[in-house]
């Protein structure tokens, strides 16, 4: 019986991948690295430490060390977090609508436990969590799916009795990789990516989730 709900948090709870994007050109900018918005995409879902690893190998550049520039990216998006970061429309609706379900609630996210801390605070949505996960203290990030399984573990859920909400590719393959019932909500300009049918459901809005799309999941 399908009885907890897994959410992942950039770009699906909080409108975060625009900073993130501006944060990363902003940080490798200051190592010659000039990245543009579509070369930024091809590391999103990944932990912070997996992009500048692909960068630094990509670019080779010298003067600061890969943790120093992880820490000024990290560093540059909890500001432009706390300054400017919106919840995602019917970020309020989905959490409540689960919490009025009785379900178990969970984050598993491929950011840093203390940039999850500052969205948490910022949105004021910590307590609505019973376990909130990072893939920083995984052996690996997303796409694997060991972020998913500690937090199931920590629900005391069989991943087989969640469903994870996720907005990207590499965060859907770490929950199918779970075996958990996945949904995606992806950004509009991806929405068109075949990649997501292999999703149990495609999403434009967690508006758009209820209970017929609840009973369509569960039977």
């Amino acid at each position: 019986m399908i009885d907890t709900v897994i959410f992942d948090m950039d770009g699906l709870l909080i409108d975060s991948e625009p900073l993130w994007g501006i944060a990363l050109r902003e940080v490798f900018s200051t190592v010659g690295v000039n990245l543009s918005r579509e070369l930024s995409h091809l590391t999103t879902g990944l932990r912070t430490k997996e992009v500048v690893s692909y960068w630094h190998n990509y670019y080779k550049w010298e003067g600061k060390s890969p943790e120093q520039v992880t820490t000024e990216i990290i560093d540059n998006v909890i500001a432009k977090i706390i300054a400017e970061g919106n919840p995602m429309e019917g970020l309020e609706y989905i959490l409540s609508y689960f919490k009025s379900k009785g379900f178990k609630m969970g984050l598993a996210s491929s950011s840093p436990l203390r940039l999850i801390d500052a969205v948490l605070a910022h949105l004021n949505i910590k307590d609505v969590f019973q376990a909130v996960y990072s893939a920083e203290f995984e052996d690996y990030g997303k796409p694997h799916p060991a972020v998913y399984l500690a937090c199931a573990r920590a629900l005391n859920s069989d991943p087989l009795e969640c469903i994870a909400f996720e907005d990207s590719v590499t965060g859907m393959t770490a929950a199918k990789a779970a075996r958990m019932t996945t949904v995606v909500v992806p950004e509009p300009h991806n929405r068109k990516d075949i990649r997501y049918s292999l999703a149990n459901m495609q999403l434009d809005s967690l508006l758009e989730f209820n209970d017929s799309k609840l009973a369509l999941l569960t039977k």
